[in-house]
């Protein structure tokens, strides 16, 4: 192949172009800034289906919608979408374990929600996001809640009265989090 004619370009050296370009006007497509002519197709996305898949739930509960879930409500939802995968009770099936279970000695502990997640606002982010395996984003805020009350409370984290809610499950502290350091170093771009 010739490359003569080529030259290295870099990501950081796309600019938006400001003379007429194959997209200009067209509000529908691509800027020229994602790539050479947007390669012709793509279109851009509405404020509305961002806001569909722009769910994401932080530690200390930004994000979190509105309703609530029980214990009991989440008991029934597990049996009915979630045993065949992880077992009834969460305790171990083919997708593995979600609850701490009996050590055996000589082996090592499962890395479940009750001893390695240090959040419990993270069961509800990934719960809500990725379940059930089959339908993933299929469940109802006030279901996600409950079957996060269930995973909390067969981890011995709540108590079976215990109600989640926007409130309520940011105010959860796991027995992991103490083992989660920030990163505090130095000399690259600084997160905090």
């Amino acid at each position: 192949m010739n490359w003569s004619g080529w030259k290295a370009v870099s990501i950081h050296s796309f600019r938006p172009r400001t003379s007429a370009g194959a997209s200009a006007g067209k509000a529908d497509t691509l800027p020229e800034r994602f790539g050479p002519g947007a390669f012709g197709f793509g279109k851009l996305a509405k404020p509305e289906q961002v806001a569909a898949l722009d769910i994401d739930v932080r530690p200390d509960g930004t994000g979190l919608p509105a309703g609530s879930g029980t214990v009991a409500a989440g008991a029934v939802l597990f049996s009915a979408k979630c045993a065949a995968c992880h077992g009834s009770g969460g305790t171990g099936g083919p997708n593995g374990a979600l609850v701490v279970t009996t050590a055996v000695p000589g082996k090592r502990p499962a890395k479940v929600i009750g001893n390695y997640w240090p959040y419990a606002t993270t069961v509800f982010d990934y719960v809500r996001r990725a379940m059930p395996f089959n339908e993933p984003g299929s469940l109802t805020n006030g279901e996600v809640y409950a079957l996060t009350a269930f995973l909390l409370y067969s981890n011995k984290l709540i108590d079976e009265k215990t109600i989640l809610n926007a409130k309520t499950l940011p105010a959860i502290r796991m027995p992991a989090q103490p083992s989660y350091v920030p990163d505090d170093r130095k000399g690259g771009p600084e997160i905090r």
